[in-house]
């Protein structure tokens, strides 16, 4: 059983050595994170061409995706690395401190934060273990009485309950990490803490502008994104829920909530989607997930994600191969459990104005009808599968290109298989004689099989899909 949802894996010290990502590309791996908060731009550059060398003697496809740093939105150092703080502590945020912190205070990497508080406003630290509340602000100080106290170290984050912090989207740091995603041609690019779909339309004119073609990716992690849902989405061609910061801008209780919302918001709008954050958190250093985390990962995948995220696990932790081969055991158990049902033509609820789409509309239900193995698809921009990839009718679709950024593309479309195809003919009889051979090759259908193909009688451009075949393989004469 080919499985549907795909999985990604952030790169790090556990995962830099190319033997290393060669064993995690064949237990399951479909996408790498490349988190730009670490690293050089050549440290990126390098890492890219690992990842590239490895998918290849794995003969695989790998996408990448560059993953932005955003505002740093973190206190400084401490002279001794940390403090303990106790409930009704008092402690200041100092924006102008230049030194290293101590019981008393710590330095601001981001210096708006006396602008953006007010008395009585929620400061949560450290992914929320710590809540200071704002007693006072007297000009570069803000001063905090610690209503939930403990150990508070260096360049821990802070987060305002509810949102409201105005840092932007994209800083001078991303700007020039956009240059280094485009020249090392990621196939996405994620954008942290975008609050509006400007953030996003802005983020790809930038990558546009360094010549880049990476598909953009808004991670949900801001309250103010929330409202904004539906104008991100618009903007973005994915978007990342991003269950950390969100969790503790929003409150735990609401997130599983909106994930769901997420999920459905992004497929019905034809955009793809990540579930993201602690996924697999204790096999950090354990050998076999809790089963809490199991539930966790199928859920996501009953959702309807296109992917499940892996962070520390694959980035720090001690079983990187482990954890893989875990995730990819639960998310195809959960498909098993999520049965299919013959497509309704009302799960098409809008109307098609291009002839592609209305193809890959027709194929979808063709082949939730029939008992057909797969859907073939040729394509060129990878817009075909995408639609097909948004309803699924549990039969696997592949796509098949000769262009490597449409195959890096399509590595994250849930349910969607990357194969490279280069025609070698002159009609379509004869076309469909070469596909025959490369999905028998690759042990993917058998003789007798059906299938159903999409294929655009101008060859070789894209959006000109405009015809459905179902096709019987050994029988390739017929039409």
């Amino acid at each position: 059983m080919l499985r549907r949802t795909k999985i990604v894996a952030t790169l790090g010290p556990a995962s830099s050595d190319q033997k290393v990502l060669e064993q995690m590309i064949r237990a399951g791996v479909d996408l790498v994170r490349m988190n730009f908060s670490h690293g050089t731009a050549q440290d990126h550059v390098s890492r890219a061409e690992t990842v590239r060398a490895a998918a290849k003697a794995c003969g695989r496809t790998v996408g990448i995706l560059a993953d932005l740093q955003g505002p740093k939105i973190r206190v400084k150092k401490f002279a001794n690395d940390k403090i303990v703080l106790n409930n009704g502590d008092t402690f200041i945020l100092d924006a102008s401190l230049e030194g290293l912190g101590n019981q008393e205070r710590v330095g601001l990497d981001y210096k708006e934060l006396p602008n953006d508080v007010s008395v009585g406003t929620v400061l949560l630290l450290n992914d929320g273990m710590l809540e200071f509340h704002v007693t006072g602000v007297k000009g570069t100080q803000v001063i905090c009485k610690v209503v939930r106290g403990g150990v508070l170290s260096n360049n821990k984050g802070i987060n305002r309950k509810g949102g409201g912090l105005t840092a932007p989207a994209l800083t001078d740091k991303d700007k020039e990490d956009i240059k280094t995603a485009a020249l090392i041609k990621a196939d996405y690019l994620a954008v942290s803490f975008p609050r509006s779909g400007d953030d996003m339309r802005h983020a790809r004119e930038l990558m546009h502008a360094a010549g880049g073609k990476s598909l953009l990716m808004a991670k949900i992690e801001r309250a103010e994104a929330i409202p904004a849902l539906g104008d991100i989405i618009d903007a973005s061609d994915a978007i990342m829920v991003a269950r950390g910061d969100l969790s503790v801008e929003v409150g735990d209780a609401a997130v599983p909530g909106l994930q769901k919302r997420m999920i459905t918001m992004a497929r019905a709008k034809n955009r793809l989607v990540i579930t993201a954050t602690q996924m697999m958190e204790s096999m950090i250093t354990n050998p076999i997930p809790t089963r809490a985390e199991v539930s966790d990962v199928a859920n996501a995948v009953l959702d309807g994600t296109d992917a499940v995220m892996l962070s520390a696990e694959t980035a720090v932790g001690d079983y990187p191969v482990e954890t893989i081969e875990a995730m990819a055991r639960i998310c195809l158990s959960a498909e098993r459990e999520d049965h299919e049902r013959p497509m309704d033509p009302r799960d098409a609820k809008h109307k098609f104005t291009r002839i592609d789409q209305s193809i890959a509309m027709s194929a979808l239900f063709a082949a939730s009808h029939f008992k057909v193995k797969a859907i073939v698809a040729l394509t060129q921009s990878g817009s075909t599968p995408l639609w097909m990839s948004r309803i699924s009718v549990g039969v696997p679709i592949f796509a098949l290109t000769p262009l490597r950024e449409t195959l890096s593309k399509v590595t994250l479309f849930s349910g969607v298989h990357p194969i490279e195809f280069h025609s070698k003919s002159r009609g379509q009889a004869e076309e469909w004689h070469q596909i025959e051979g490369t999905l028998l090759d690759l042990g993917l259908v058998e003789e007798g099989d059906m299938v159903v193909m999409t294929i655009g009688e101008a060859v070789g451009k894209a959006g000109h899909t405009n015809t459905m075949k179902i096709m019987r393989v050994g029988d390739h004469h017929k039409s």
